[in-house]
């Protein structure tokens, strides 16, 4: 089958072409090549997928509607995985407009995409940010979620709901997935991990915030793409009239349309995270202690049973196992 990846640069987009082209596929690869962090990490992903003959990538905005409606007229696809945004929880509160530009228009352009050109499912990326302050523990998909935190998390929830409308009014199969704290090798430089371990490695202060008082539901980002990969085989189906949905089941009642979290389900503190670092290092952290930041919560925490109910499979991997493998693949790239 051909692909569409959209993010195909980034660290999530480029781990995801790269196994569907090991697999066999074909990868239709956009992305816009944006400067919110180093650009030359995302050329170097793009050289790697070069290297397989089903790849095909494209420097491309979304918010361009006229010329992806081109390159999708010329290069029709099978599955759409929408994994391009404009990142970044804390970015956010700097430069909103990014977040409406790329999150909401691009996605919308996208949408259209699916609608003019009907696809066997399309897949849209979102965020466990979008739980916001709820407190009910594990996170629940069929749980209200109506109090995010930041634009980030809105412009993603928002994006939830504009799927929504069109699976139901054009009968699109649509599955959302909500991350869960990824990471891995080639992973963005704006996140804790690489601040981390980039840090203790200069021997500069490393930034916790609250105190450290937090816990996250840390993905291995081998076990996201292999959890998205099975969800691609399992798009949703608009239930018949009288469908009454299951309490465990996002499925919605009125459209094809499904709601998953990908995360194992495994909170880490993230003063355990660090230690997992200093582990891998061999070398110990200067802490600089702070406030909760702005925006930020205290604790995520997935609940995995439909993920396991439809797939059959649960990310599993340690951060004991992770965090090195992240070590590993940062010193071999920065020659340390």
């Amino acid at each position: 089958m051909r692909f569409l990846v959209t993010g195909s640069a980034g660290f999530i987009g480029f781990h995801l072409s790269r196994r569907l082209l090991a697999d066999g596929h074909d990868v239709l690869g956009i992305d816009g090549f944006t400067p919110y962090y180093d650009v030359a990490l995302k050329h170097r992903r793009t050289a790697l997928l070069e290297h397989y003959k089903g790849f095909q990538g494209h420097q491309l905005m979304l918010e361009d509607r006229a010329e992806l409606e081109a390159l999708w007229a010329q290069n029709p696809c099978d599955i759409v995985v929408h994994l391009a945004a404009q990142a970044g929880v804390r970015y956010s509160l700097e430069n909103p407009r990014a977040y409406i530009d790329a999150n909401i228009v691009g996605t919308f352009n996208i949408m259209e995409l699916t609608r003019i050109h009907p696809v066997k499912h399309f897949m849209l990326a979102s965020t466990s940010s979008a739980y916001g302050a709820n407190v009910h523990m594990p996170f629940l998909e069929t749980d209200k979620a109506d109090t995010q935190l930041t634009l980030y998390a809105a412009t993603k929830k928002a994006t939830e709901n504009m799927a929504h409308c069109y699976a139901h009014l054009w009968n699109i199969p649509t599955t959302a997935f909500r991350f869960f704290t990824v990471y891995g090798p080639w992973g963005r430089p704006d996140m804790a991990l690489f601040k981390f371990t980039k840090g203790i490695l200069d021997g500069t202060p490393i930034d916790i915030y609250n105190h450290g008082q937090m816990e996250r539901d840390f993905t291995y980002i081998d076990d996201l793409i292999e959890a998205i990969v099975r969800l691609s085989h399992v798009p949703p189906v608009r239930p018949a009239e009288g469908y009454v949905p299951d309490s465990s089941d996002s499925l919605s009642p009125v459209a094809p349309h499904r709601v998953i979290n990908i995360g194992g389900g495994m909170p880490v503190k993230l003063l355990d995270f660090i230690e997992e670092i200093e582990k891998a290092l061999g070398k110990s952290a200067i802490p600089n202690y702070l406030p909760l930041q702005q925006g930020d919560v205290l604790r995520t925490y997935a609940n995995a049973d439909l993920l396991q109910k439809l797939t059959g499979y649960v990310p599993s991997t340690p951060v004991s196992v992770g965090v090195p493998a992240f070590v590993d693949w940062y010193k071999d790239y920065y020659h340390v």
